[in-house]
């Protein structure tokens, strides 16, 4: 028998979770709900989903809400939500900040409340989602949150206190990696390497290099020494970017995410 579940907000993450739930097969069936509906329109278009006319609608015909909404739109759209909340329904956020115990105090304490924090990596389905439960949620209903965003790349429980760290880690983390492979590839470019290339190369590169991070499980020290040989290029590189304050800039810019992450989710109990 098919799970229900409503996605409410069908951007880059809503619409992602759409695309890996339909891959799944017939384990699920998608409803979703988004106010701009050119958007739900051609989703419709792509894929066999149910467009809702109204977040009551959708609330009331799925076992499982989604609300992927930003966290600076998302009030109205739960209180609108809670109207319809039952108690055996597993509500799942993906926004930024907003903690369990907000999201209990909109929708009600005796709700079943998941607290999740994705990244646009799950467009491909490569993606990781870090998940905090309410103390409501039974163990099966862990499993079944998990093994909804295992349709979108991987699946790691974290306690909520490190929520914050996390958008920094894994969720702002991919403008990171863009910003690195842009600028490789502005280099090769300026070296007479063609554009399109350039980045595909440097993808490429950045890819395989994640790879062998998870797949040996080496520390990245090691792996970077075996491509530091003495009097070679790559350690030329290497100190150009300890000059410059390379590990220094990541560990800053991951500070100021997570302060900004902390800093929203104050901003959500006034």
């Amino acid at each position: 028998m098919s799970i229900n579940v409503g996605i409410i907000g069908t951007g880059n993450m809503g619409g992602a979770m759409i695309k890996g739930l339909c891959d799944a097969g017939e384990a699920y069936k998608i409803f979703a709900y988004d106010s701009n509906l050119n958007i739900t329109e051609q989703l419709s278009k792509e894929y066999s989903i149910n467009i809702m006319s109204s977040i009551h609608d959708l609330t009331t015909e799925c076992d499982v809400v989604i609300m992927a909404v930003k966290p600076q739109y998302i009030e109205e759209p739960l209180k609108e939500c809670a109207r319809a909340l039952s108690k055996s329904t597993l509500f799942v956020s993906v926004a930024v900040g907003i903690t369990i115990s907000y999201l209990e105090t909109v929708l009600g304490n005796d709700k079943k409340i998941v607290r999740t924090m994705p990244n646009t990596p799950a467009l491909v389905r490569e993606g990781i989602t870090v998940v905090s439960f309410g103390d409501n949620v039974l163990p099966d209903e862990k499993q079944m949150a998990k093994d909804i965003f295992k349709c979108v790349g991987n699946v790691e429980e974290l306690d909520e206190s490190l929520m914050s760290e996390v958008t920094a880690l894994t969720s702002s983390s991919p403008a990171y990696v863009c910003m690195m492979i842009e600028a490789m590839a502005d280099s090769a470019v300026q070296s007479g390497i063609a554009r399109n290339i350039s980045y595909r190369l440097a993808a490429q590169a950045v890819l395989g290099t994640a790879r062998m991070v998870l797949e040996t499980q080496k520390h990245p020290a090691e792996l970077k020494d075996m491509v530091c040989s003495p009097s070679g290029t790559t350690i030329e590189a290497v100190l150009k970017l300890e000059e410059k304050g390379f590990r220094s800039a990541i560990m800053s810019a991951m500070k100021a995410c997570t302060e900004k992450a902390i800093e929203i989710g104050r901003g959500s109990h006034k």
